[in-house]
């Protein structure tokens, strides 16, 4: 079975405190477009992730708010801005790296919550079944296009009634194999 494979750029989860800190009391995220997992958007609204060396304007804040502060970065991004930033699944940021955010209100100095997302695959229980697959099980994939077709080992299967079939990459795995926009599990 062949799947969806989606690159997913730099961008940060805020918690409704953060957003007001950063936009004004009240404020709200405004949808800027859907995204494939059912509820989630990409936002009109962007900050400024600031690291050590230089920061990175127009950072896309994804909806809805959370219940902790994330930024994800692909591995090339962190080491410009020189964050170390852990490979991690999302919403695993104990000890992760440390930035800045700053917003047309206001600036938010996170201790932790920056990561390089580990490469995964959103299932849902009925395609789970189809894959062969489980909640936590480590796959290879392979995908790309011509010319620069690769295996992506070490993928993290995420099983959840509420997602849509898809894997999430970075722009740096993106760019190492074109793009590429379809994905299947080898074995």
């Amino acid at each position: 079975m062949k799947f969806l494979v989606e690159t997913s750029a730099r961008h940060v989860h805020v918690t409704q405190e953060t957003l007001e800190v950063l936009f004004g009391a009240g404020y709200q995220l405004t949808v800027k477009k859907e995204l494939s997992q059912p509820g989630q958007f990409a936002s009109n609204e962007r900050v400024t992730v600031v690291g050590p060396k230089k920061e990175l304007a127009n950072v896309s804040i994804l909806g809805p708010c959370r219940s902790a502060n994330q930024v994800e970065l692909s591995a090339t991004d962190a080491r410009s801005i020189g964050i170390a930033a852990p490979v991690r699944e999302s919403g695993d940021i104990a000890g992760s790296g440390a930035c800045k955010l700053v917003g047309p209100c206001g600036e938010v100095e996170l201790s932790e919550g920056v990561i390089i997302a580990k490469r995964h695959i959103h299932v849902t229980p009925e395609d789970a079944v189809k894959l062969g697959v489980s909640d936590k099980e480590i796959v290879k994939v392979a995908c790309g296009k011509e010319g620069r077709k690769l295996i992506f080992d070490d993928v993290v299967i995420r099983v959840r009634s509420d997602f849509a079939t898809a894997m999430h990459i970075d722009t740096d795995e993106s760019n190492a194999c074109l793009g590429g926009n379809e994905g299947e599990i080898v074995r």
